[in-house]
């Protein structure tokens, strides 16, 4: 079977709900230590390959492993870096109405890509059990600086930002080559605080910390910029941005138009742009989208709740976002992960596949097919 190379009309950001075997054989695991690693690993992996035949049903032709081997979308890959660890505390991070778990990221030493960096191997498996494209999505660069406090960064070097920056570019060039030479062409990197960095209040807890968010904007593109810039020609990246996804609710808000000329500036093929509510402002910043090859798949399709868009209000979007750039540079994608931490959003199974086929008969409503 030869399956077209991405970019695709149609994809997803990543994370799935979790399957019930997952949430069972992690709490026998992690809470009450009644089963071993290899046990925890035989179910994930199971559960993986119906997630795989779900997407693939459905009519993707970019999967992922849903992140069923993870807690969260971001602190697991993070914490399996040499020099970051992870520390659980009392407070958690404040979401509309809840906290989510209090986990806080702690650079200890150097930070460096490890070699046997665990989801090397989590690609590996999905590439080694699919007939499309297997994609992998991990926290972008800004991830490890932005939920990183000032105080829990310890190297005497890092006092220096951009001596942080410096390394953690570094860092992430070596992620990329290393995903490539496992067989990965399609690595999706999700740097969602562009989006936080457009929201006043974030912006204001930046600068009550002492850094200037116009600044960070500046320099969080230009890690992206050179974690990717000497990518292989035929490695494609895609780069998510949204502002927050923990059980159906969110953490910030604001319109792109402060970050979208950095945004588009990072060299990033692909770009995955929560415009569910109103939260997001308008579609104008599409407008500098620079013409070419570069693609933007808004997430006008939420996977917040259970609501089901219409095709024909789809349509209505794009008419409207192809004001600002070429319809054959969009394509589709839902807003936000189904699960971007293991408690999932507030939906079911069954509302998730319809979610994912409903981007699936969008693409083929307004483009002709996925891989047109």
């Amino acid at each position: 079977m030869t399956v077209a190379k991405p970019p695709y009309r149609a994809d997803h950001v990543g994370s799935l709900l979790r399957p019930e075997p997952v949430k069972a054989a992690r709490k026998k695991f992690y809470e009450d230590k009644s089963i071993s690693v290899d046990e925890l690993k035989a179910v994930e992996d199971e559960a993986i390959k119906d997630l795989i035949k779900l997407q693939e049903d459905v009519g993707l032709l970019a999967v992922t492993d849903g992140e069923a081997r993870r807690s969260f979308w971001h602190y697991d890959f993070m914490g399996m870096l040499t020099g970051l660890d992870l520390e659980e505390r009392d407070e958690g991070v404040q979401f509309a109405g809840v906290k989510l778990r209090p986990i806080f990221p702690t650079i200890t030493s150097k930070l460096d890509f490890p070699a046997d960096h665990p989801m090397i191997e989590h690609f590996k498996f999905v590439a080694d059990n699919t007939k499309v494209t297997p994609k992998i999505s991990i926290p972008g660069p800004s991830c490890c600086h932005f939920r990183t406090a000032v105080e829990d960064i310890h190297p005497a070097e890092y006092k220096d930002p951009q001596v942080l920056f410096d390394d953690l570019a570094k860092t992430y060039a070596k992620a990329v080559q290393a995903f490539y030479d496992a067989g990965c062409r399609y690595l999706q990197m999700d740097d969602i605080f562009f989006a936080y960095l457009c929201d006043p209040k974030h912006r204001a807890a930046k600068k009550e910390a002492g850094q200037d968010p116009d600044w960070l904007i500046d320099r969080y593109a230009w890690m992206m910029r050179e974690a990717i810039k000497d990518r292989p020609d035929d490695m494609v990246i895609g780069m998510h941005m949204c502002r927050g996804n923990f059980r159906s609710t969110h953490a910030a808000e604001g319109a792109y138009d402060l970050a979208a000329e950095a945004i588009f500036s990072t060299g990033v093929d692909i770009f995955f742009m929560e415009y569910d509510t109103d939260r997001s402002g308008g579609l104008e910043p599409l407008k500098l989208l620079p013409k070419g090859k570069q693609r933007v798949l808004p997430g006008f399709i939420t996977t917040k709740v259970a609501d089901l868009e219409s095709i024909d209000w789809l349509k209505q979007k794009f008419d409207e976002a192809s004001k600002y750039c070429d319809i054959d540079q969009l394509g589709i994608a839902p807003q936000c992960g189904f699960a971007s931490t293991e408690e999932g959003n507030a939906i079911t199974d069954d509302d998730q596949r319809r979610k994912l086929e409903l981007v699936v008969k969008t693409a083929e409503a307004i483009w002709g097919g996925v891989d047109a």
